[in-house]
């Protein structure tokens, strides 16, 4: 099944927003570091841009983000990061909002991510309510 850019767009965005968020850096840090205006950087976390690779050179050379997992969701996020617990995070979270009939933008739904990763990544356990706490930080 071929994707549009809109599906591809998005799925790279929120990609992206688990990157910076696992990063620790905000969008205007993440812009500056690699070269672009706040609010073009904003646009490709929210998928309606496609990221340039001269910006994907720079966030791989300053950040080690793994461009292929970034662009296509294979491998993982940066060297030695646990893609299958990601993976397993990701299906549990889509699961989570799906049965609950929750709908957040992908941006935010990466926040979710990358808090959900780095705890597992420091051993800490995530409850239901550290799920439902953070769903409800990202709410508008």
């Amino acid at each position: 099944m071929v994707r549009d850019d809109a599906e591809l767009f998005a799925e790279i965005g929120a990609r992206l927003a688990i990157c910076r968020n696992e990063i620790g850096v905000s969008q205007a840090a993440m812009a500056e570091a690699i070269g672009v205006s706040h609010r073009a950087y904003h646009s490709y976390e929210k998928g309606k841009r496609g990221v340039p690779v001269e910006a994907l050179v720079k966030m791989q050379s300053r950040y080690d983000i793994d461009v292929a997992w970034l662009l296509l969701g294979t491998k993982s996020i940066r060297a030695g990061h646990d893609f299958e617990a990601l993976k397993h995070i990701e299906s549990a979270l889509d699961k989570h909002l799906t049965e609950e009939g929750i709908k957040i933008k992908s941006e935010k739904r990466g926040a979710i991510v990358a808090r959900w990763y780095q705890s597992h990544v420091e051993g800490r356990e995530v409850t239901d309510d550290d799920v439902h706490t953070w769903i409800e930080l990202v709410r508008e």
